[in-house]
């Protein structure tokens, strides 16, 4: 599946996805403090579990699991768009490069991975709650957790090995950053093979996991039917973070990877929007539904302002 254009052995990659941006500064600036933001109430959110004890309970530590996530995730990719939009540093090394895109694309399936635990421990928790701490135990938890971790490793590691293998004729990124279809296109291949070929597993993933949600969902809808007025009001405010989380994260990618497979074709301004939003918002939203819904992590913070 190679072209006959003459392979180049390339070094560092030139970053050309904001060569069109009007203000690159201004919205640099913007990335930077929606970065800052998000990383910061995600590490308040995983110190306020890990140091209190009456947190520890599986669903805080699938709460603190998803910050970790979303910490990788949008830390994959912001400090280079940070630095090629303020700075005007376009060049990123090979190597770099590669580990961008693991850590990236590691973020991303993490992320599903994490709200479909976590529609999961809802349903265990409305449908089964007298038998639900003995089912769902703290060890069981962080060891479901390790492994999804290690799967989540080895699909992420599936594609700079792909790359690592495929001669280079351009050094030129069309995108934001290093991701996987931006360093396909600099190789001298037919970039719709490689595109295809990995997109199988990512529609299997895409809705394996948003299908083990909607699942989960069901079910809660049906156990929530047979509960009182009071149990009905609870279970809906409990699943309503999980479901903004949900929304927030799935939208943005049903886009990208779905629409775009069938034929619908983005500007390089939408198509950035879409990965900047599904790697920026979700970071930022996830925490602070969590702190303004989960009355333990609000009344840890309520305390701490008003003590004094």
């Amino acid at each position: 599946m190679t072209s006959n254009n003459t392979s180049i052995q390339v070094t560092e990659f030139i970053i050309s996805g904001f060569d069109s941006v009007n203000m690159p500064v201004a919205v640099g600036v913007v990335i930077l403090i929606v970065y800052v933001v998000g990383c910061l109430a995600n590490i308040i959110n995983i110190l306020f579990i890990v140091y209190d004890k009456k947190l520890h309970k599986p669903m805080y530590l699938l709460i603190c699991n998803l910050a970790v996530v979303d910490i990788l995730y949008t830390s994959s990719a912001s400090p280079t768009m940070i630095r090629t939009l303020v700075a005007g540093v376009k060049t990123i090394s090979y190597v770099p490069c590669l580990i961008q895109m693991f850590a990236f694309n590691l973020g991303a399936v993490m992320e599903m991975f994490a709200l479909a635990v976590m529609a999961f421990d809802r349903l265990l928790a409305i449908s089964c709650p007298f038998q639900y701490h003995s089912y769902l135990t703290n060890g069981r938890t962080l060891i479901l957790i390790f492994i999804w971790w290690v799967v989540g490793c080895c699909l992420a590691a599936v594609l700079p090995a792909i790359v690592t293998d495929l001669p280079h004729c351009y050094s030129v990124l069309k995108y934001a950053f290093c991701d996987y279809p931006a360093i396909i296109r600099t190789t001298c291949s037919d970039p719709e093979y490689y595109f295809n070929r990995i997109a199988i597993t990512v529609f299997i993933i895409l809705f394996f996991t948003f299908g083990f949600i909607c699942l989960s969902y069901f079910g809660i809808i049906f156990f929530v039917k047979l509960s009182s007025s009071s149990d009905k009001k609870k279970m809906s405010s409990t699943c309503l973070s999980h479901l903004i989380v949900v929304t927030c994260y799935y939208c943005p990618v049903f886009v990208r990877s779905i629409l775009t497979r069938l034929g619908v074709v983005l500007s390089l301004q939408e198509r950035n929007g879409l990965i900047i939003g599904s790697f920026l918002g979700p970071p930022l939203v996830n925490p602070f539904v969590y702190c303004l819904r989960t009355k333990e992590i609000k009344y840890k913070i309520l305390k701490i302002f008003t003590e004094h």
